[in-house]
Order: structure tokens, then sequence, then C-alpha cells
């Protein structure tokens, strides 16, 4: 196999699906993790009023959302999400299952998109009821994560009350990162 040249669309297209996977597995998972592991159960599942959504819920929205859109999506398997039962759940679902559910649908995105042709980028998929891009399909993910990321972080800081820490400035990096979570 050739490398590609700096700068040429197969490079870039690479770059891209490269760096949604570091996004997903290094910045967004750790943070989550994080927030999960200073809250109580109670608090995972607290809503600010009934037409909010609970970390707990958002977490099994970001899982049904990512499994559609790139699993099922783009790696083809079969689509069994039902999204309304996402948001309606109300009965705790613990911490440690909510955990595994969210690694193993990281690990199972990261998966896909490890093996995904970057050739195929700008081909459509039927997602959702509508044909995405694959480039379409991978940037929502990413993107959606990163909403929702902030939505868990804003709520554990208001309940939790607690400094999350999720840098060490003295050296740039990340306090916890995807591989160190896998080896937890």
């Amino acid at each position: 196999m050739t490398t590609p040249n700096a700068g040429s669309e197969e490079s870039l297209s690479c770059a891209f699906i490269q760096n949604a996977r570091e996004f997903l597995r290094d910045e967004y998972f750790p943070k989550i993790e994080r927030c999960l592991q200073q809250l109580t159960g109670e608090q995972i599942w607290w809503r600010a009023n009934p037409e909010s959504n609970s970390i707990g819920n958002l977490i099994l929205h970001l899982c049904g959302n990512a499994r559609q859109w790139i699993v099922c999506g783009l790696g083809q398997e079969t689509d069994r999400r039902e999204r309304q039962a996402e948001f309606d759940e109300r009965k705790p679902i613990a911490r440690d299952q909510l955990l595994t559910l969210l690694r193993r649908t990281i690990a199972d995105v990261d998966e896909v998109l490890a093996g995904f042709d970057s050739r195929r980028l700008l081909e459509s998929y039927p997602i959702q009821g509508t044909q995405s891009t694959a480039l379409a399909a991978i940037f929502h993910v990413t993107e959606h994560f990163s909403m929702h990321t902030g939505q868990i972080i804003l709520l554990t800081k208001m309940l939790a009350n607690f400094d999350l820490v999720f840098y060490d400035f003295s050296t740039g990096k990340p306090v916890h990162t995807w591989r160190e979570a896998a080896e937890d």
C-alpha cells in the first residue's frame, strides 16, 4: 500500500476519520466517565423538570445515536433503535451498566471507523430513514457527542459541586484517557 501524499484527498479523509475516533474515544468518553464517577445513582437520573433529560437518559441517547449512525449506518448492522425509549426511561440503570453500555458503544463505533474505507466517505448510506454520506454521519455523531458531553458536564458540576479536573495543566495532558479506562 502506498502512503498518500500530505494534503491528498485520501490523506484528508483518513485524518478526518482518525480525528473523529480520537474525539469520541479520548475526549468525550473519559469526560463522561469522570462525571459518572462523581455522581450518585439518584443524581444520574435527576431531571430539572419533566421536559428535561437526566444524565442517564443522555447516555442512552448517545449510545442509540452512535449505534444507529455508525455501527448500523456505516457498519451495516441491523438497526433496532427505539429512539423515544432512550428519553422515556425512568427506571434507574446503575452507573456501572451505563458505563459498560457506553464503553461497548464507543468500542464498536471505533471498530467500524477503524475499518472504514476512507475512499467511501462521500458515498450515501440509508440512516434514520434518510440518505447520508459517511462524512456527514461521522461528523453528526462526533458533534452530537460533543453537545451532550457538555450537557453532562454542566449537570455534573451543578449536582456534585466538584472540580472535575479533566486536564493536568502542568503537563497539558488529559487526566484520564480511553486506554486507561479500558484497562480499568
